[in-house]
């Protein structure tokens, strides 16, 4: 399905009567917290009301998450069904993500797997990679190569295996990639926007009902950058 621009501040890149996808924008977040900012679920249930000209409250269910500084694809459950299925298909990780990143440094490999362990500090609100296994870490696993390099950045596709906190972010810069913005995990500047050049790019997964698959695909913010990699990829 193609994407759907509203006049509310998201944009619709799929939707049925079970789940509505939307491309998350850098400043947004999914769920409210300590700001007192509109999460996006507000808007999604808006525009879901007004476009079905619904009575009464909207039901919407929040499968899965992504940092406010990250851009990308979010589902979103319409029905309670979905919502229960979809949570036990991200728990078992039925459901495949793919992540693009921009890094100053290049890998030491075209590609590769990272696993680490990590722990999180809750009072910094930040995880720690270690190489071995230690007293409170979790495992972590993504793989990850390369697609593009410009003089400077390099753009690099991943696949993450396990969910843990910050993972992209804190294995990218365990191995002295960290994310182009990301000065919470080594960057030496922020980007303008607060935004950090990491973006959930797809999602792929058996339809939770119709059992049919679905392929979501999330292009990148209209950015400098993001675009010269973009062009790149349509070039391709």
């Amino acid at each position: 399905m193609s994407s759907i621009k509203t006049e509310l501040p998201i944009q619709v890149l799929f939707e049925d009567n079970h789940i509505i996808a939307v491309n998350k924008r850098p400043s947004d977040i999914v769920q409210g917290d300590k700001t007192g900012d509109a999460p996006m679920g507000d808007f999604v249930k808006k525009y879901l009301k007004e476009k079905y000209d619904k009575p009464g409250d909207v039901f919407l269910g929040v499968t899965h998450r992504i940092d406010r500084p990250v851009s990308g694809v979010v589902l979103f459950a319409r029905t309670s069904k979905a919502l229960t299925r979809l949570n036990e298909m991200f728990k078992t990780k039925e459901i495949k993500k793919t992540y693009w990143a921009v890094v100053k440094n290049k890998p030491p490999l075209e590609s590769g797997t990272l696993v680490h362990f990590l722990k999180k500090n809750e009072a910094k609100n930040m995880s720690k990679a270690y190489k071995e296994e230690t007293m409170g870490a979790l495992r972590c696993e993504l793989d990850y190569k390369i697609l593009f390099s410009s003089d400077n950045y390099h753009l690099l596709e991943i696949n993450p295996h396990t969910g843990r906190h910050h993972q992209i972010r804190v294995q990218l810069s365990a191995i002295g990639c960290p994310i182009k913005g990301d000065i919470k995990y080594g960057f030496n500047r922020t980007n303008s926007d607060a935004s950090i050049h990491l973006h959930a790019r797809a999602v792929e997964f058996i339809h939770p009902v119709k059992k049919e698959p679905v392929i979501i695909v999330a292009d990148p913010p209209k950015e400098a950058l993001w675009d010269y990699f973009m062009g790149q990829i349509k070039k391709k």
